[in-house]
């Protein structure tokens, strides 16, 4: 009965463990994915203000962009 009960302390001692890392680490997801957010709007502002103040250039890149990216898939 003993070793039963030492076993059954184990697996509970084992489950709590890993309960308690899954947590963690669902909380370290949740912090990454604010940040993520955090620099993708603050990229998007970035984009928008540079368009804003260059909007020959960003016409320039988006045609370029376009025309190699149309040549590398009609290529395939």
């Amino acid at each position: 009965m003993e070793t039963i009960d030492k076993a059954s302390n184990y697996a509970h001692e084992a489950v709590d463990k890993i309960a308690n890392a899954s947590h963690q680490a669902a909380e370290t997801l949740d912090e990454k994915s604010e940040q993520l957010k955090t620099a993708e709007q603050r990229i998007v502002k970035n984009c928008q203000v540079y368009i804003r103040d260059n909007p020959v250039t960003a016409l320039g890149i988006a045609v370029a962009s376009g025309f190699l990216l149309s040549r590398l898939l009609s290529s395939r």
